[in-house]
């Protein structure tokens, strides 16, 4: 059977990626493929046929896609069977702040001055700090996560159940996260600020001509995915290892970051270093970004209680 065009595009970018990072013919870029294999049947979307793209709405404070027109964000994460959680809702945040409320306000004026495109309050670290950020967040802390197990973690199985734990609690956060972002359907800085005067809201003045530091991504804004996975991710090894205050680099394979390797003095710093780069890319409230963390810490708490117990703790 031929494959389809999509699935085709995915095997080429795949391929792809292999080949820029070095991986092509890694014997355990091979064992991982077997796995995946194996396991993708068992991981698909709960609804049959799969979901339909999501659109979101066009009323005021609701997410619709950026130009280019046919552009929609397909959400079929908020579909899938989490992996540890009693389902995608589990730890759904509460809601966003009213469009006319104090926080709304507040934040709306912070990303429309530091994420613009042109004529921004960024300064150049701020920026760099931003493009730092901008990679594929999942990949990004894995190779932050084999540095530190390489200086902090010498036995093997020891090192396998903290990647497993790391890996559990950032896919159930995605799909907290992304079932927040359908639920709510919040629309992005972006559009919020073009339209800026129709939100009821006399002090979130408007601009037609705003555009954010990086293309707003093609689904909700509520909540930050990025900082879901980071949340989860950096309570994790602060679960793990029993403290915060550990000091380890995080690297950025980012086109526009300059600086490739950042050193942090704890898992919660560079927590609010994310969070605070979504603002500056432009691409999310900070409400946004905090109440993702807050998702991210509470599944990561979720899976350390309940899921790959050392022995000693096992009822």
């Amino acid at each position: 059977m031929r494959a389809s065009p999509q699935v085709a595009t995915l095997d080429a970018t795949h391929a792809t990626y292999l080949a820029n990072n070095g991986l092509t013919g890694d014997p355990g870029v091979a064992v991982g493929e077997a796995i995946a294999a194996l396991y993708v049947p068992l991981r698909r979307p709960d609804s049959v046929p799969p979901p339909a793209p999501f659109i979101g709405g066009t009323g005021i404070g609701e997410w619709r896609p950026i130009a280019p027109a046919t552009m929609m964000a397909f959400v079929p994460l908020a579909d899938f069977k989490p992996l540890t959680l009693t389902g995608p809702a589990r730890f759904r945040a509460p809601p966003p702040p009213e469009l006319t409320s104090a926080r709304y306000t507040t934040d709306y004026s912070e990303v429309k001055a530091k994420g613009a495109l042109v004529n921004s309050t960024r300064t150049a670290e701020q920026t760099e700090i931003a493009h730092f950020w901008s990679e594929n967040f999942a990949v990004q802390w894995n190779r932050a996560i084999r540095a530190i197990v390489d200086k902090r973690v010498p036995r093997i199985g020891d090192r396998a159940r903290l990647f497993a734990l790391a890996n559990l609690a950032a896919a159930d956060a995605l799909i907290t996260s992304w079932d927040s972002k359908r639920f709510f359907n919040l629309w992005r800085p972006q559009t919020a600020i073009q339209e800026g005067e129709l939100d009821g809201n006399p002090d979130t003045a408007g601009d037609l001509m705003w555009v954010s530091l990086i293309t707003n991504p093609s689904y909700p804004d509520y909540t930050s995915g990025a900082n879901c996975i980071t949340g989860a991710i950096t309570k994790l090894l602060e679960l793990y290892f029993g403290r915060d205050n550990i000091a380890f680099d995080v690297t950025s394979n980012a086109p526009l970051a300059v600086k490739k390797t950042r050193t942090y003095s704890s898992f919660s710093a560079a927590a609010q270093a994310v969070v605070n780069a979504r603002i500056y890319l432009g691409i999310h409230f900070r409400f946004a970004d905090t109440a993702a963390r807050k998702q991210g810490q509470q599944v990561a708490e979720w899976v350390q209680d309940h899921y790959l117990l050392p022995r000693a703790n096992r009822a």
